[in-house]
C-alpha cells in the first residue's frame, strides 16, 4: 500500500509525463473525484494509506486519462450550477462557461423569479441549463428535449439525482417537431461548430464528445436558424430565448434572430472575456 501523498506525486509525474497541461490539477480532479476527497483532504490526509482496490482504480484511470479522454468522462459525473450531474456518451460534459446563460437569464427574470414559469431547454443533454434555472426557481416547470434517447434518460436521471423530477420532463424532438404548448422562457445550447473544424478539435472532445451536440453545419448556424424559425410560435407573451453562442457567432447569430422577428436584449461574455450567451424577445 502506498499513501496519498505518494499517490498524487506518481500521478502528477504520468501526467506531465503524458503532456497533460496541468497535471497537478488533473491529479487532483481524478484522485479526488475517485476517492471522494474535498480540496483540503490532499492536505490533511497525505500521509493516509490507500486500500490496495483503490490504487488499482486510480492506476486504470490514470491510464484511460493518458490516452486522451477527459478526465469528468472518467468520473462520469461533474458539477454544474452547484448540482451533481452524470454524464453519458449521449451528452456533453457540462462547462463552467455555459453558467453564464443561467446567470443571463435569471438576471432578466427579476420579480418574476418566484411565479410559476415554463421553461423549454432545446437539446437539453444532461439537463444541465434546465435543472440548474430549476433550482434557482421554486415554481417554474422545465421541459428538455433531445434527439438522443440516451441523453434523455441521462437528463431525467440527474433530475431525480437533484431532486427536481417533479418539475422536470423530457420530450424526444427534432428541435421544434413534437413541442406543444407556450412558454416563458426557452433556452438552449445547441451545437455551433462549424463542420470542417470538427475534425481538428482537441482530442478530449472529438473523441468523447457526441457529433450530433457538436456540429452546427456549415457555417455553425445550422441550429440558431431551426430555434429562430420554431419559437415565435411557442414563446408567451413577455416570453424570450435564450442561447449559448460560440465566440465569434454574436453577429451573426444576432442576424439570424433578427431575420425570423425577434431583438436582442441581452447578452453576456464567458469567464474569459469571450461572447457567450445572448437572450431575445420578439419584436411586436
Amino acid at each position: 500500500m502506498t499513501t496519498l501523498d505518494a499517490m498524487m506525486a506518481h500521478i502528477r509525474n504520468r501526467f506531465a509525463v503524458a503532456g497533460i497541461e496541468d497535471p497537478m490539477a488533473e491529479a487532483r480532479i481524478l484522485v479526488g473525484g475517485l476517492l471522494g476527497l474535498a480540496r483540503t483532504d490532499f492536505i490533511t490526509r497525505g500521509g493516509d494509506r490507500l486500500a490496495l482496490e483503490d490504487e488499482a482504480r486510480i492506476h486504470d484511470a490514470a491510464g484511460r486519462r493518458t490516452r486522451g479522454e477527459p478526465p469528468y468522462r472518467i468520473l462520469g459525473r461533474r458539477e454544474f450550477y452547484g448540482l451533481d450531474l452524470t454524464l453519458s456518451r449521449d451528452t456533453l460534459e457540462p462547462r463552467p462557461d455555459t453558467e453564464v446563460l443561467v446567470d443571463l437569464v435569471l438576471s432578466l427574470l427579476g420579480d418574476r423569479r418566484d411565479t410559476a414559469l415554463d421553461i423549454l431547454d432545446l437539446g437539453t443533454g444532461t439537463g444541465a441549463v434546465c435543472l440548474a434555472l430549476l433550482s434557482r426557481l421554486p415554481h417554474a416547470k422545465g421541459t428538455g428535449t433531445d434527439l438522443a434517447g440516451g441523453a434523455l434518460a441521462t437528463a431525467a436521471a440527474n433530475a431525480a439525482l437533484n431532486g427536481l423530477s417533479d418539475r422536470f420532463a423530457t420530450l424526444r424532438s427534432d428541435w421544434f417537431a413534437a413541442v406543444g404548448g407556450l412558454y416563458d422562457i426557452v433556452v438552449s445550447n445547441p451545437p455551433y461548430i462549424r463542420s470542417a473544424i470538427v475534425p481538428a478539435l482537441d482530442r478530449e472532445v472529438r473523441e468523447h464528445d457526441p457529433l450530433l451536440a457538436l456540429d452546427g453545419g456549415d457555417d455553425g448556424l445550422d441550429a440558431y436558424r431551426a430555434i429562430a424559425a420554431g419559437c415565435r410560435a411557442h414563446l408567451k407573451p413577455h416570453g424570450f430565448v435564450a442561447v449559448e453562442t460560440g465566440f465569434d457567432q454574436k453577429a451573426e447569430v444576432r442576424k439570424v434572430f433578427d431575420s425570423a422577428g425577434f431583438r436582442e436584449i441581452a447578452a453576456a461574455k464567458d469567464l474569459s472575456g469571450h461572447d457567450r450567451a445572448q437572450v431575445f424577445d420578439m419584436k411586436i
